[in-house]
């Protein structure tokens, strides 16, 4: 009695689990596309009209193939329209809505091709993309005209497998029926079919595919437009550089006067004309060694003293910058009242080492100021820093016009090679820029004689000088000396001399430590030009130019 009523107790359990197995395969079975029904109808403007009508088990979506590749150089597009019915579509992806069964239609473009003798031909991939194999797939062709030929092919897209069965319905042509079992996942079952000519104005769409070689090929069309291009733009920069860059000739004596000889014939620095702006002059730039010669400058003229300061064995060289007390300053240029005024900033004395912090932010009062005097000579009719900024400028919106260019050109074209004509042009005209500052007559004459001076003082001759007038004659040129790198030279012509047959201990401008005479002089001002030099280049990082 007690096995029996167990027995009992367990009946319904074993029940329960018996329904579970039961229904466990209907679950688990996979997802597929049981059969799809599908008919195609080409219109006379070329279009398929397409419904179908699916029957699906779990949950199934497509992928319509949309784009092929046509040639070399482009793709086939197949436009879907008209998306209608049981279904989503987001993009290329129809998602099936309902349990089981659904119907969709749509359109579609560019599927017909015209072919050489005339007629048409049909290509669709009638059923593809699935997401589940396509048990069964069966499609139905009409047209406005009788079909002439038939074929089906299965597989992947470029199978040249055929289809189960693909027959006209009737004998007429009118209609046509093609047949396919068992497509994997992602297959595509694609129909063929032949039209007469005129049937429809259908025509493939082509859309270009972006190669990069491609869109740069190099052909005798394009390879002549680009030399013709470049021609004309690297042309039109030569002549723009020769009419509005070339520094102005030098004609009679309009600026007679600029230059005074010495006695002996030798060039001596323009009247008035001080190495500064001469630096400035040459290379049409404010820099370091403008400063670095103007530092000097002011010494030499009784503004500023220099002591070089003691050192042991392993110490780095320094000076200490003195102001000199009731120095005229009102009778400094600008330039150089704004250079005296950063070096000592209220200080009656400073380091060469200690320069930084304002005397940072006064050299761009001294560069500003040096342009601005360069002008008011007359050398200059603009700005030279203003014109290079602007010519460059210029040719980096230039580039930044051929780079669009480019990539448009090439996106949409094989003439990418002509947007890179114009970046090789609009790069030329950023360089160029640096060389367009042009100097007026004025300008070219003093050019001519400062670099008639800078011959003398390369020679390195002391001449007829008188020697007591040496020491302080050649001091005032060691400055210009600075500007023309020629520092070292002039700086032992220097040492070389004596006022009145004894060695002199130090310059009026210059003192050294004990033990020091002029013969060390070359040495300690080849030392602190260049010393003078890294500390201006160190207030403006990663700048030769102030």
């Amino acid at each position: 009695m007690v096995d029996l009523a167990r027995r009992l107790t367990l009946a319904p359990a074993i029940l329960i689990a018996l329904s579970v197995l039961a229904a466990a395969p209907a679950h688990a079975e996979a997802d597929s596309v049981n059969r799809t029904d599908v008919t195609v109808e080409l219109r006379p403007d070329g279009a398929l009209h397409v419904k179908e009508q699916i029957s699906y088990t779990g949950q199934v979506r497509r992928t319509l193939l949309t784009r092929t590749r046509h040639d070399d150089a482009n793709d086939r597009i197949y436009r879907v329209t008209g998306f209608t019915g049981d279904g989503a579509l987001s993009g290329d992806t129809i998602t099936l809505k309902g349990s089981g069964k659904a119907t969709i239609e749509y359109d579609v473009a560019g599927a017909v091709t015209p072919l050489s003798d005339g007629t048409e031909e049909l290509r669709w991939y009638v059923v593809n993309g699935w997401s589940a194999p396509v048990k069964d797939a069966v499609v139905t062709l009409s047209g406005p005209a009788p079909m002439t030929n038939l074929s089906c092919f299965a597989g992947d897209i470029t199978s040249a497998t055929g289809c189960t069965s693909a027959a006209m319905l009737d004998e007429t042509g009118g209609s046509a029926e093609f047949q396919q079992q068992n497509l994997g996942a992602g297959q595509a079952f694609t129909i063929v079919a032949g039209f007469p000519k005129g049937t429809s104005r259908g025509a493939p769409i082509l859309e270009r595919r972006f190669e990069l070689a491609g869109a740069f090929t190099l052909s005798p069309v394009t390879g002549g437009a680009l030399a013709g291009l470049l021609v004309l733009l690297l042309g039109g920069l030569a002549l723009l550089y020769r009419t509005r860059g070339r520094d102005a000739r030098i004609i009679d004596s309009e600026s007679g006067g600029v230059v005074t000889p010495l006695r002996d014939g030798r060039f001596a620095p323009p009247d008035g004309v001080r190495p500064g702006q001469i630096g400035t002059l040459i290379d049409e730039q404010a820099d370091v060694v403008d400063v670095t010669a103007s530092i000097v400058d002011l010494a030499v003229r009784g503004y500023i003293r220099i002591d070089e300061q003691p050192r042991g064995a392993y110490d780095a060289p320094d000076w200490l910058l003195v102001k000199v007390p009731e120095a005229p300053l009102g009778e400094l240029l600008d330039y150089e009242r704004a250079l005296h005024q950063a070096i000592f900033d209220g200080r009656d004395a400073i380091l060469l080492s200690h320069l930084h912090g304002s005397f940072a932010s006064g050299l761009g009062k001294v560069r500003d100021a040096l342009y601005r005097d360069v002008v008011a000579q007359g050398w200059f009719a603009r700005r030279p820093d203003s014109v290079r900024t602007r010519w460059t400028t210029l040719g980096v919106i230039v580039v930044g016009v051929g780079v669009l260019a480019t990539v448009l050109l090439a996106w949409f074209t094989t003439y990418g090679l002509l947007g890179l004509a114009v970046i090789i042009a609009g790069a030329a005209l950023s360089v160029g820029g640096q060389y367009m500052p042009a100097k007026t007559v004025r300008g070219s004459t003093a050019l001519a004689h400062t670099l008639g001076f800078r011959d003398y003082l390369a020679a390195g001759e002391i001449g007829d000088v008188p020697p007591a007038q040496r020491i302080e004659l050649f001091s005032r040129y060691l400055p210009y000396a600075v500007v023309f790198d020629n520092v070292d030279r002039w700086a032992r012509v220097v040492s070389s001399i004596d006022g009145d047959g004894r060695r002199v201990d130090h310059l009026y401008w210059y003192q050294g430590p004990a033990e020091w005479d002029l013969s060390k002089f070359a040495d300690s001002m080849r030392t602190f030009t260049l010393t003078t030099s890294g500390a201006i280049s160190a207030s403006r990082p990663f700048r030769r130019s102030i």
